[in-house]
């Protein structure tokens, strides 16, 4: 059986956040939509409830097994999918699947359409909480001009054709910023990429998160090989900047001190954030709807 999209997942350890995010996708889950998930031998609950879910047949597809690093696990789950589209959800971000199914319906219309990237917003949990737009539109417009041969873009909020793999490829496994080396990938190929001016997900980087766990000195390994395979000049998102704005988001909903850290000793405050944050996303936009750009 083949399915219009597969929504993967791969985690470890992750149990209270996993809960939040999956109960979101199998309550907005759609016919002809399917659930991967590809977990790495958690210890804390996680594969036992992930197994519960599989039994009861809530999520299609399910294994449990030691991962090399996080590009080996979605590097699974990529190859376990049935879906003409795929998208990534990541176990501690926020996604509006109203949005997501706006650019899937988009890219199920233009089979042409290899890649689908969107906007995204950064939440302030200061005064008002107040709400940025992150955006890489004029990035993406100066690759689809030809002025520049790859941009980056984060995977978070984007749809990717499974038959456009075979000749992207997977995931680096060599990376830890393995979003950022696929983005450059993906754009140097020149893969037919569409630009979607909603907001697919709002990034939020948790305690524990790979990506704010990087070392200044993985980063600049990476961001050295990236820049010299695909002669990436930077446009203010060389991948520090690419990291430091994944922690910022964090930054800004978390503080960093223990105090902050506890909240994700309760399932209940981390609940009642999370629905602050899936609101705040739909309300955004609710009022800022989406149009489609760069279409061959």
């Amino acid at each position: 059986m083949t399915f219009d999209i597969s929504y993967i997942i791969a985690t470890r350890n992750r149990l209270p956040l996993l809960k939040i995010t999956l109960q979101k996708l199998m309550d907005e889950l759609q016919p002809n939509e399917e659930i991967v998930v590809v977990d790495g031998n958690s210890t804390d609950g996680a594969k036992e409830y992930l197994q519960q879910l599989f039994d009861d047949r809530k999520i299609h597809q399910f294994i449990s097994e030691p991962d090399r690093n996080q590009a080996h696990g979605w590097n699974k789950a990529i190859l376990m999918a049935k879906g003409t589209l795929i998208k990534k959800i990541i176990d501690d971000d926020v996604f509006d699947f109203s949005a997501i199914r706006q650019c899937k319906q988009f890219m199920l219309d233009h089979p042409n359409v290899d890649v689908c990237i969107s906007n995204c917003i950064n939440v302030d949990s200061g005064p008002g909480n107040k709400v940025d737009l992150i955006s890489r539109l004029k990035e993406f417009e100066q690759w689809k001009s030809g002025a520049t041969s790859c941009f980056t873009f984060n995977d978070v909020y984007m749809l990717i054709r499974k038959s456009a793999i075979s000749y992207a490829g997977l995931y680096d496994t060599q990376f830890t910023m393995m979003d950022w080396e696929y983005s450059l990938r993906l754009s140097w190929l020149k893969l037919n990429i569409v630009y979607y001016t909603g907001c697919n997900a709002l990034p939020v980087a948790t305690p524990g998160n790979v990506t704010s766990t990087a070392s200044n000195a993985v980063l600049k390994r990476e961001e050295e090989i990236g820049m010299c395979k695909y002669g990436y000049r930077g446009d203010r998102a060389d991948i520090s900047l690419w990291s430091k704005v994944k922690i910022g988001i964090g930054k800004a909903i978390y503080k960093t001190n223990q105090e902050a850290d506890a909240r994700f000793d309760s399932e209940d405050s981390l609940g009642e954030l999370y629905i602050t944050l899936y609101q705040t996303l739909q309300d955004y936009n609710n009022t800022h709807p989406g149009n489609f750009i760069g279409l061959e």
